[in-house]
């Protein structure tokens, strides 16, 4: 009999020890409600994907049962990610999603961004232990489309669900305030198979937890968040990150190898492997104030980088060339404030972004790195702004984000490279900036801000987004749900064979 009690406590032992077992980024996963049959986590490192598996007679009523994979989280939040469930499955109520839940008990409180095999997607909650679940076919908030993105969000006390199909803009769902819920709680995907006979599976991916500042944060006084390196891959849409770090760093260029990825970080530029690993310093000299407007010229043979002089106006930003291997910087741009932001196909021209003759706005320039007088492209009026401007691969055009007298918010643009022929691309409600066109030509990848911030404003740690389109325009695609804005995509990034491309996502603690 000892033996046996010794035996069973040991299982037991076991079994808490595999649930507080770090899964991906998750701290625990564990069986809620203890389930008939057992559920499980896996995490696949190749592709930063989960496999949760799960059973479970329901999440409803006074208790629920279901397996769970969560993190314990404070104050505000941003969870994303994307959920597909495996097969046609037994019961159209088999349900996954965001949880956000007090504590591991069956019966505690919780709401839940739910995704149904239905298709059925909605937010539900329990209000407190034990209470009866809300009905989510009485609220206005149900809808019957199986969306492919789920995301949940916490801003103080309210509970915000989106959602969103692929490539489409995220949606919200419904909100809710939990009164009663504390400030440290439980967050993450779960699986019900809503038949206590069955086990059901679902895959997720693109998984992002995300701690944002409060609006009027300022990152001068209370520093930046942290940084994620992430890679993508276009065709799908699926993402890594490659290299986390609690301070800042910005702005990747794909090497012309394709192995290695250019960034800036404590005002120096540095390479990484694609695949993550050991960061390189690149000798830029006396360059020690490096931001984030970098790029490599076609022929892969140089490199321009925005550097700051002390005591300039604007910062002193200046615009320099040096060999892509590194060395002494040449100096481009004599005045100040002057930004990089693309090379000529020819390898011998670059264009930027400027302010001069004492305005206090930025225009389009031009000019030699063998020197010479630069070149107005664009002749804008106060209140109004140009930024990101960059050659297409043939060299017919320069593309840019603008902001007109007229139009509401900031629009993807295109000029001759003698400045004629503007031709707006992109025409909806939020701010697009910085087009990055594709080596092949084809496409450009965009950064879309919400239409609520300053047409004017590139903002760091805003919820926004990635898309793509196609060079001539045409509806935009979305890519990528992040956080992040200032440093994210600030410099083309696309792989050497326009398949791929890299770019900074932020997160607080």
């Amino acid at each position: 009999m000892k033996s046996f009690i010794i035996l069973m406590l040991s299982s037991l032992l076991n079994i808490a020890s595999a649930q507080n077992t770090p899964v991906g980024i998750f701290q625990a996963n564990s069986d809620i409600g203890n389930p008939k049959k057992a559920g499980s986590a896996v995490y696949s490192p190749s592709d930063q994907s989960y496999t949760l598996k799960g059973a479970g007679y329901n999440i409803w009523f006074e208790r629920d049962e279901f397996h769970y994979l969560f993190n314990k989280l404070k104050g505000d939040f941003i969870v994303t990610a994307n959920f597909e469930f495996e097969g046609k499955g037994t019961n159209p109520h088999r349900k996954t999603g965001w949880m956000v839940r007090e504590t591991t008990d069956e019966k505690s409180s919780h709401i839940s961004a739910t995704l149904h095999g239905s298709g059925l997607t909605v937010l539900q909650w329990r209000v407190s232990a034990g209470a009866a679940m809300r009905d989510p076919q009485d609220e206005i908030f149900s809808k019957d489309s199986t969306f492919n993105i789920i995301q949940i969000e916490r801003a103080g006390k309210n509970i915000i669900m989106r959602a969103a199909h692929n490539g489409k803009p995220l949606e919200t769902i419904g909100s809710h305030v939990m009164e009663n819920m504390p400030d440290e709680v439980l967050v993450g995907p779960f699986i019900c198979s809503h038949d206590s006979d069955i086990v059901e599976t679902v895959k997720i991916w693109n998984v992002r937890i995300d701690q944002p500042v409060a609006e009027n944060y300022d990152p001068g006084k209370s520093g930046y968040l942290g940084c994620r390196m992430e890679t993508m891959t276009v065709a799908d849409g699926k993402r890594k990150v490659i290299f986390e770090k609690p301070g800042r760093f910005e702005a990747p260029n794909w090497m012309p190898d394709g192995k290695k990825l250019l960034f800036n970080m404590d005002g120096l530029l540095y390479k990484i492997p694609v695949e993550g690993g050991t960061t390189e310093k690149l000798n830029t000299d006396f360059a020690k104030n490096i931001n984030n407007d970098h790029g490599i010229s076609f022929d892969g043979k140089m490199l321009a980088i925005s550097s700051s002089r002390q005591g300039l106006p604007g910062g002193g930003s200046t615009v320099y060339v040096l060999p892509l291997v590194g060395g002494v910087p040449k100096l481009i741009t004599e005045n100040t404030p002057s930004y990089f932001h693309g090379w000529a196909p020819n390898n011998k021209e670059l264009v930027y972004v400027a302010m001069r003759n004492g305005k206090t706005f930025y225009n389009i320039y031009i000019n030699s790195i063998e020197g010479g007088k630069e070149v107005a492209l664009t002749d804008l009026k106060a209140g109004e702004h140009v930024d990101g401007c960059e050659y297409s691969p043939d060299g017919k055009y320069i593309y840019y984000n603008g902001h007109y007298s007229g139009t509401a918010t900031m629009q993807i643009w295109r000029i001759k490279p003698d400045g004629t022929g503007r031709e707006q691309l992109t025409f909806d409600n939020y701010n697009n900036w910085f087009p990055h066109i594709s080596p092949d030509g084809k496409w450009m990848v965009i950064i879309s801000f919400p239409p609520d911030i300053d047409a004017n404003s590139h903002p760091s740690y805003k919820r926004c987004m990635l898309r793509i389109l196609p060079v001539n325009g045409g509806e935009p695609r979305v890519l990528a749900y992040l956080y992040g804005g200032q440093g994210t995509i600030n410099v083309p990034s696309w792989s050497p064979n326009s398949k791929q491309i890299a770019f900074v996502s932020n997160s607080g603690k």
